[in-house]
């Protein structure tokens, strides 16, 4: 996204708080207006001074009333602009993430399994974070500079046209200058933001696997890999600072140039009797109050720089596109129109292109049948849970259930029609009951301990500190993986869903805990149409159909024991792990 397109996507985000965004106009004119015109009151008031003896104190007394009055309504609108750019900022940086976040939950899964999660960690938190640092030090400074700079002009016309031409034919130097430098701080922020994103993916990435990095002591070379992200974001940040921080020196050049010829012409002005002393202050004290807001500026451009390429990052994440919606007139599978019936017809998927996966995929599988799916690593097992929860679509071919293809059922319901247990576990940071009624929230206490029971976790949530209240941390990190997992499948066993896939749903257990869910699981799949994917064989050996995949195609199909009858990749699966030592 370029700079022009960054800035009017910005704009957008502004537009709905126009109204703020008026009175703060109103607010910086009236205390620019206020401040510009407190030097003329000065200037009146050293004209009053004669000399010796010849002071006008009375008037003199009242231009200070007047200074003092002005000078507390200015404060008061500083006070009310701010007020309102604060007002404008956070909620601007509010409906940012709101879309932001909104966006990854209609992302398809293609684009977040592609993804480093710490740079979409780092674009939603880091960048946001200096886009509204950038935004508020813009509203704040940038429409009041812009406005001193008008009404320092219009001011020092009224006391004087030829020094405020002296002025103005100095003033495009500066303007230049950090049009030069703000060219180049931009593309220099963009690549800090970049590198800063895959920082951050990189540290989210060694922490959570610490565990594996240290028991294959990785520590070096992760180290290593740190030092070289951390040095390239010192080069580029180095170079975005370097040249933003030679804005202001620069610009604090020219506008020093700009008060010494004020001083200058002023003071022969004033020889020439064309100037009065109050008239000189009074200008010198415009001059610098005309240069200010340069300088000011010229620091807000290097912080909107870095604003908008942040802006940039942000905007790219929300404007990816989204997962392709629903088909219009898309039916809502009910528990009424579920039977069970699940085919699977001239199937075709792959991830990439260039790397076939699954290939005429077929399988018809019946009411309440079990079907176990098994094969070596990367032969498409997951895939095909993937393909059946619409996670992915298909390529070629299609996919029914209950007779409907599923690309005519809306998503939500499809995947409520299904119960997922898998091998990686996922919990929220929050209560053990919260974690168990995450897909059916309005269950009972009664309900939540009876599935925790069927799941054989009760016995263990009720040995903690507060029970079923007892707070867990992100993604269960103070459970042992094997409890996780007990909560993953009491979670299921709670929401009881008409079909059910366990992907290696009992990896984590120990043996005889198990048995004991194999039993549950039995009970619970009663009546249910059931994928399984299991490595360990001896799991799967009540399923009604056994399903063998080799390299995205069903090589062999049928029950375990006709399956071991046929002598042929099966059953060489199956006697390479029970073979006798």
């Amino acid at each position: 996204m370029n700079q022009r397109g960054t800035i009017r996507q910005v704009l957008a985000l502004v537009r709905p708080y126009r109204l703020y965004l008026i009175l703060s106009l109103c607010f910086a004119a009236l205390s620019v207006g206020l401040t510009l015109y407190v030097p003329i009151l000065v200037g009146d008031a050293i004209d009053y001074v004669v000399g010796p003896q010849q002071v006008d104190f009375a008037a003199v007394w009242q231009l200070l009333v007047q200074i003092l009055l002005f000078t507390g309504v200015t404060a008061l609108a500083q006070w009310l602009m701010n007020l309102c750019n604060n007002k404008i900022t956070y909620h601007v940086v509010t409906d940012l993430r709101i879309r932001a976040f909104a966006q990854l939950q209609r992302l398809p899964l293609r684009y977040l399994d592609s993804q480093a999660h710490g740079d979409m960690i780092s674009r939603m938190i880091t960048d946001v974070d200096q886009f509204s640092e950038g935004l508020l030090m813009g509203f704040s400074q940038f429409f009041t500079g812009f406005v001193t700079i008008v009404g320092t002009i219009v001011f020092m016309l009224t006391v004087n046209v030829k020094i405020t031409l002296v002025v103005v034919l100095i003033t495009p130097i500066s303007l230049l200058v950090a049009r030069f430098i703000a060219k180049r701080t931009y593309s220099m922020f963009q690549m800090q933001s970049q590198v800063r994103g895959r920082m951050t993916a990189l540290v989210e990435e060694m922490v959570g696997g610490q565990k594996v990095v240290k028991a294959f002591g990785y520590e070096p070379e992760a180290q290593r890999r740190f030092d070289e992200v951390n040095q390239e974001l010192r080069v580029c940040g180095q170079k975005a600072i370097f040249y933003s921080s030679i804005t202001n020196p620069c610009t604090r050049f020219v506008n020093g140039l700009v008060y010494a010829a004020v001083g200058i012409v002023g003071a022969v002005f004033a020889v020439s009797g064309l100037l009065s002393v109050g008239q000189l202050s009074c200008f010198l004290t415009y001059a610098n109050q005309y240069t200010k807001p340069f300088n000011e500026i010229s620091g807000v451009v290097t912080e909107l720089q870095n604003a908008l390429a942040c802006a940039a990052r942000v905007l790219q994440l929300i404007e990816e596109p989204a997962q392709e919606p629903d088909v219009p007139g898309a039916q809502v599978l009910t528990s009424e129109k579920i039977d069970g019936r699940v085919s699977i017809e001239n199937v075709s998927f792959s991830y990439t292109p260039e790397r076939p996966l699954i290939e005429n995929l077929n399988l018809s599988v019946q009411k309440g049948q079990r079907i176990a799916i098994v094969g070596p690593t990367g032969c498409g097992k997951t895939t095909m849970i993937n393909l059946l929860m619409r996670f992915y679509d298909v390529e070629q071919g299609r996919i029914c259930v209950s007779g409907y293809p599923i690309r005519q059922l809306t998503r939500n319901s499809l995947r409520a029609a299904y119960g997922m247990v898998l091998q990686d576990t996922w919990l929220k940071a929050g209560t053990i009951r919260e974690n168990i009624a995450y897909g059916y929230p309005q269950a009972t206490e009664e309900e939540v301990r009876r599935a925790a029971a069927a799941a054989h976790a009760d016995s263990f949530i009720r040995r903690l500190p507060q029970g079923y209240d007892t707070v867990i941390a992100e993604d269960g990190g103070n459970l042992s993986q094997g409890q996780k997992q007990l909560l993953c499948i009491a979670r299921v066993m709670l929401s009881l869903p008409p079909m059910l896939i366990l992907d290696e749903a009992t990896s984590s257990i120990d043996t005889r805990t198990e048995l004991q869910i194999q039993k549950a699981f039995a009970r619970m799949m009663q009546g249910r149409t059931s994928f399984i994917v299991a490595h360990r064989l001896s799991t799967i050996k009540e399923a009604d159909v056994i399903l063998v995949m080799k390299d995205g195609h069903v090589i062999e199909q049928g029950s375990h024991e006709q399956l071991l009858a046929q002598q042929g990749f099966y059953a060489e699966l199956y006697h390479s792990q029970f073979a006798q030592a």
